[in-house]
């Protein structure tokens, strides 16, 4: 919720006219303001007027006569409160106002699993600097571009295990990421149909008009006791919509160092069937990822099928302050008239 506080300053506050506060203000007939530049244009006609009118005026002073005294300026002084006061009706006119502004925003969030593999086969380096730390940060990059949703994590190798409920602790799940390592889950292989059964399991205990799955595996389902085509019809059954992601390079592709230190080469294979039909079922979509940048791009794009509706509400009290430059063309047209119809008024003109 952002909310805009507006400030008001008595009408006899010198800061009114302060730049800050008169370029804080909206102006309802902006315009208005384009007559300011003509109320000295017309003065300076007016004084030349006068000037030339008094010149042939049948009067003589002798040299010693005419004295120049600085205080012959105060002659000005009415026309000089003429011209605030009409600046200051023209300020008036143009009416300035400041909003008193409140939004509020509210979504009603997706629940969102990340179900990620931690076997040893993610060691391998075709990622920068392997697979899992690959996957570690495009998940927390995945994280920071969510808005109130309640995401949880499920890791698995021959297991599976619930690091994470579904929370909307942000920075919380970002800890639980950096700490994810190869020794969280002493069996090895990789139980892909178990670790959808128990990201099912999480997301069923919510109650949310969307929810969705999102597996992240570079191998076979090796281990586990429960099949990934039925723990996949499971969670569908649960309207869980499943997105699975195929980590890693086909052929020869780097693990670890040989004996001199130089990158050790061994065999990899991948079997994208089971993957994709995972997807198939959970209406979701199937994604190939090769490299770091291509892993970016599929959860760029997830993050993009995914976002709640946010919806907007918004606030608005508009207050006007012209009243405060009226006050101050009242004020001055008030001592206008008193120096025009006093003895001050001779004395100005003398």
């Amino acid at each position: 919720m952002d909310e805009q506080i507006v400030e008001t300053l008595p009408w006899y506050s010198l800061d009114n006219f302060s730049p800050s506060t008169l370029q804080g203000y909206t102006w309802e007939f902006g315009l208005a303001l384009y007559a300011l530049t003509l109320i000295p244009l017309f003065f300076i006609v007016r004084w030349v007027w006068k000037y030339y009118k008094n010149q042939k005026l049948p009067i003589a002073f002798t040299k010693s006569q005419v004295i120049s005294n600085p205080l012959n300026a105060v002659r000005l002084l009415p026309d000089i409160l003429m011209i605030l006061i009409v600046a200051l009706v023209i300020v008036a006119l143009a009416r300035p106002q400041k909003s008193n502004e409140k939004q509020i925003q509210w979504t009603e969030g997706i629940d969102i699993m990340l179900v990620i593999d931690i076997s040893q086969s993610m060691q391998i380096e075709d990622f920068v600097p392997n697979r899992l730390e690959a996957a570690k940060n495009v998940a927390k990059e995945f994280i920071d571009g969510r808005l109130q949703d309640r995401i949880g994590i499920v890791i698995f190798s021959g297991d599976a295990y619930s690091l994470s409920p579904l929370t909307t602790d942000y920075d919380l799940l970002k800890t639980y990421i950096d700490d994810i390592n190869f020794e969280m889950i002493e069996n090895r292989g990789t139980a892909i149909g178990s670790a959808l059964a128990v990201a099912t399991n999480r997301m069923t205990e919510m109650e949310s008009k969307s929810k969705v799955c999102i597996l992240l595996s570079d191998g076979d389902n090796t281990a586990g006791n429960i099949d990934p085509i039925t723990a996949a019809k499971l969670a569908a059954a649960y309207s869980i919509k499943t997105y699975t992601i195929a980590i890693g390079k086909e052929g020869k592709v780097p693990f670890g160092k040989d004996f001199f230190g130089r990158p050790r080469m061994v065999e990899n294979t991948m079997d994208e069937t089971t993957l994709r039909e995972i997807a198939k079922i959970g209406g979701g979509e199937f994604f190939r990822a090769l490299d770091n940048e291509a892993l970016e791009n599929i959860f760029g794009l997830i993050d993009k099928y995914e976002k709640a509706e946010i919806q907007e509400t918004k606030y608005k009290d508009t207050t006007d302050f012209y009243r405060n430059y009226l006050m101050w063309a009242l004020v001055l047209l008030l001592l206008w008239m008193f120096l025009k119809s006093t003895f001050i008024s001779n004395v100005l003109q003398d």
